[in-house]
């Protein structure tokens, strides 16, 4: 087996702002996985936020070269790597490799009936003149996600909802709030009928949501990586976001979906800021999910050959086999 890392910089159609910070680059990492006459391949978007960089996640699957090198599976894989951004690219790119070599889809390998879904659209952190402007450029889309931050989060809702009365509203914190200021804005933001709240306090504090009203259903990001999660997130949590750069791959992805509709949560599949290759394994996880947030290839100013096409309602068609998978 041939091991290739490459680091890749993808331009983003503007400025993405998060609670954070902001970015104008998707920086990736892509794995090639080779037998000699099959090629897998994955993404990974290394996130400072769980102390991962481009140099920290390179090295870590550089250092799995002798496993690869000597066949390496997804099994033990999981055993080497904990849940993050390396562990996802090469179990995607595994994934990606096993259905060339056997001659199959992704949708073959696992028995699944694949259909095109509805991503929601994200508004990146800006004023509330500027989010609104942007969602009016975007009425046409039934789905809108804001990203907020805290001081002034009322005002910028208030905004996207006077620009597209009939879209669903869902927004994400990105655990930039706290319980007084949770306590102040969810009365306010059930009367602008907004769907969905994720992760409005830093992961850690979730116990505190215990004692809080959920009129409005919580989804815990930050807070769930994989399956070891679940247990500290029931009555703080109605919805898990499963993101693979989290779990580590598709792998665990599958394993952490099943596991939490057991238990009783909704499904939200997100995803980084990356290419149409990121998505495509994410893609799979969200079939049959309540909420869809793939746009990670609309936010940017170019993709991958054969990556995923959108059309003006938000809905992502199959991908080709020819992108991944």
């Amino acid at each position: 087996m041939q091991l290739h890392i490459t680091q890749h910089n993808w331009p983003i159609d503007g400025i993405f702002r998060i609670s954070r910070g902001s970015r104008t680059q998707a920086q990736v990492i892509q794995v090639e996985l080779s037998d000699g006459s099959s090629i897998g391949r994955g993404e990974c978007v290394p996130y400072a936020r769980y102390n991962e960089t481009l140099a920290s996640v390179s090295a870590t699957i550089e250092g799995l070269r002798p496993q690869i090198v000597r066949g390496l599976s997804r099994g033990q894989l999981a055993q080497l790597l904990p849940a993050g951004a390396a562990r996802n690219a090469v179990d995607c790119a595994l994934w990606d490799l096993e259905c060339k070599q056997a001659h199959q889809t992704i949708w073959q390998r696992l028995s699944i009936t694949p259909h095109a879904l509805t991503t929601a659209y994200t508004l990146s952190l800006d004023t509330p003149e500027q989010m609104q402007q942007k969602a009016q450029a975007h009425h046409h889309r039934p789905l809108f996600k804001l990203k907020l931050a805290g001081d002034g989060d009322l005002e910028r809702v208030k905004a996207v909802r006077q620009a597209v009365p009939n879209a669903q509203i869902i927004i994400d914190a990105n655990e930039g709030w706290n319980s007084v200021l949770y306590q102040q804005l969810v009365p306010e933001l059930v009367n602008l009928n907004v769907a969905m709240i994720e992760q409005p306090f830093p992961a850690g504090d979730d116990a505190l949501l215990q004692d809080l009203p959920h009129p409005i259903a919580l989804c815990a990001d930050e807070s769930c990586h994989d399956r070891q999660d679940l247990v500290k997130l029931k009555g703080c949590y109605e919805m898990i976001n499963i993101k693979i750069d989290k779990t580590g791959g598709l792998t665990e992805a599958l394993a952490l979906k099943q596991a939490a509709e057991a238990e009783g949560f909704a499904i939200m599949v997100g995803c980084m800021v990356g290419t149409s290759l990121a998505m495509a394994p994410a893609f799979v996880v969200a079939q049959n999910a309540k909420i869809v947030d793939l746009d990670g290839p609309l936010l940017l100013a170019q993709d991958q050959p054969h990556g995923f096409e959108y059309d003006q309602a938000s809905q992502m068609q199959v991908p080709s086999s020819k992108l991944w998978g």
